[in-house]
């Protein structure tokens, strides 16, 4: 049966786009502003402190992993406190080298490999909402040997870069993901996935988002009432059960009016829909504009600034 987890990391194609070594030595600190891209930190040795907005401060501990689906702003620093520097990451120019932050002679104190990397789908933000703000790993060797290999492939000029960085950073996306599944996860796919009889319903409605899926349909998937489903599902995922559908089916539609080139009707009866003109409905009301204006959009913007987690200046 389909895994929800791996049809959203494909449906958000992420792509790798930057990679850098990070150490630190004696008192410092870094304030960065919000970026809004996916950014993700290592910690190779060492140890020191990570206060994102929103989120209690955590200590990063040699063989941490962090990932920020959406890296709101942050502050990252040694132990001992100092002002921080501020740094915008969508203007700031990236050094040569790594970066060093605090005393500049003599071993660092922590190092660290941070990159970003991209989603190119064009309905990142919905399936983004569903993953956790921050996750935080410990000591897991699988992501430190990925990590690793993100950084040596994107520091290459090798055949097949792109490619492999982008089965790199899906795999990285994977194995951090499941590593904080749970029911102590926030609202959202991954505390769905944690629940079985949610997970259940989850399975089914992405194995099948053509169906004429009803909530009571989806309950007995479930095996509940329809009550308590309703009530469970709503506050495990976050959000009602036609929502989330609606929203899946939604951004199924996208990626196949923008990479597939198949008929209206084909992709209205792939979503659920019995027609194209309903189907054509219910889009422009999700979307804001009609499918076919939406499958001649042009695609070919450019990625975005340089990433939270690896930019600093000297």
């Amino acid at each position: 049966m389909t895994d929800p987890l791996c049809q959203v990391i494909e449906l958000l194609r992420p792509r790798a786009v930057f990679s850098k070594g990070i150490s630190g030595a004696g008192r410092w600190g870094v304030r960065y502003s919000e970026f809004g891209q996916p950014g993700f930190c290592a910690v190779i040795e060492g140890r020191c402190r990570l206060a994102v907005d929103g989120e209690d401060p955590i200590s990063l501990e040699e063989g941490d992993f962090v990932l920020l689906p959406a890296t709101p702003a942050f502050t990252m620093s040694s132990f001992e406190w100092a002002m921080p520097r501020h740094i915008n990451p969508k203007v700031t120019p990236v050094p040569a080298g790594e970066v060093r932050h605090g005393r500049l002679g003599g071993p660092p104190d922590v190092r660290l490999l941070g990159g970003y990397f991209i989603f190119e789908s064009p309905d990142a933000a919905l399936l983004v909402s569903l993953l956790p703000a921050m996750v935080h790993v410990r000591g897991i060797q699988r992501l430190s040997l990925l990590v690793r290999l993100v950084g040596e492939e994107a520091s290459e000029q090798s055949v097949g870069r792109d490619l492999v960085l982008a089965r790199l950073v899906e795999v990285l996306l994977i194995e951090a993901l499941r590593a904080t599944q749970g029911k102590d996860a926030p609202p959202g796919l991954l505390r769905g996935l944690a629940d079985a009889r949610v997970a259940e319903a989850l399975r089914r409605l992405h194995s099948d988002p053509e169906r004429p899926w009803t909530v009571a349909e989806l309950a007995r998937e479930a095996g509940m009432s329809r009550s308590a489903f309703f009530d469970r599902f709503t506050r495990m995922v976050g959000l009602r059960p036609m929502e989330y559908l609606l929203g899946w089916r939604m951004a199924v539609a996208k990626d196949l009016l923008l990479s597939r080139g198949i008929a209206l009707d084909e992709v209205a009866r792939r979503v659920g829909y019995g027609s194209a003109s309903t189907f054509s409905s219910a889009f422009s009301r999700h979307v804001g504009q009609p499918p076919g204006r939406y499958a001649r959009r042009d695609r070919r913007d450019e990625g975005p600034g340089a990433p939270a987690f690896a930019r600093a200046h000297q």
